[in-house]
Parts: C-alpha cells; structure tokens; sequence
C-alpha cells in the first residue's frame, strides 16, 4: 500500500472511507501499488483517484506495518499541484478534510505513525 501525506496551505488532506476498516475511517489517501509502479508513483495516482487531486512526490516518509489493518504500508510526503480536492472516488471515498495539526487526533484518534508526525510536526507549523 502507499499513503500520500498531502500538505497544503497548513492542513494536511484526510479521506473518510466509505467502509471503515475497525477504527480506521479517516485516513491519508492510499491504496495499492500497481505492477511497475513505484511507491512515490502510487501515492500520487491515489490522490488523484481518491481525492481528484493533482499532486507531486516530495519525500518518502517511511514505511511500517498498519497497526489496524495489518498491511504493509509506504508514506510519501506530496505538495499539490492543481485541482480541488473531493471525494472522486465515491465507491471508496465518503468526504474530505484538510485538517490542521491540532485537528488530528479527533479525525485519527489511535496516532499517527511517528515519521509521519514528525514530518506534519515541522510542515504544519503555523
């Protein structure tokens, strides 16, 4: 799997699943990484997918296995391009929210993975 960790204008983009996994419902925009692809390369197709928007790759963030869904997860940090995000996915995506630092743990309340925080730490800074 890759998570696009979207930063914008000091918020960081959240999707609401339709169908939440456990306590997984809002979550960075991600999915598969399709044959040939990189995971850079899968982060940004999902955001486009999930949330019609237009992003770049900035940096990997780190990889782990997802502590709620079990699956091996890669974190990308992405700037956006263009476009405005909603939910463009409709089967999968339910709505979306640019949600700033403080606003984080009401949406994902068990924690974020650590080299994600750090890096929202220091790009969501006001």
């Amino acid at each position: 799997m890759a998570g696009a960790v979207v930063v914008h204008e000091g918020r960081v983009l959240l999707v609401r699943r339709q169908v939440a996994v456990g306590r997984l419902s809002w979550q960075f925009p991600a999915g598969k990484v399709e044959p040939g692809e990189s995971c850079e390369e899968a982060a940004v197709r999902e955001t486009k997918e999930e949330a019609g928007l237009d992003v770049v790759a900035v940096a990997p963030l780190g990889e782990r296995v997802h502590p709620i869904t079990g699956r091996h997860v890669s974190y990308t940090a992405c700037e956006v391009v263009d476009g405005t995000a909603h939910a463009a996915d409709t089967d999968e995506v339910a709505e979306v929210a640019w949600v700033s630092l403080p606003e984080i743990p009401r949406y994902i309340p068990y924690g974020l993975f650590k080299p994600v925080q750090r890096y929202l730490d220091v790009a969501l800074r006001s």
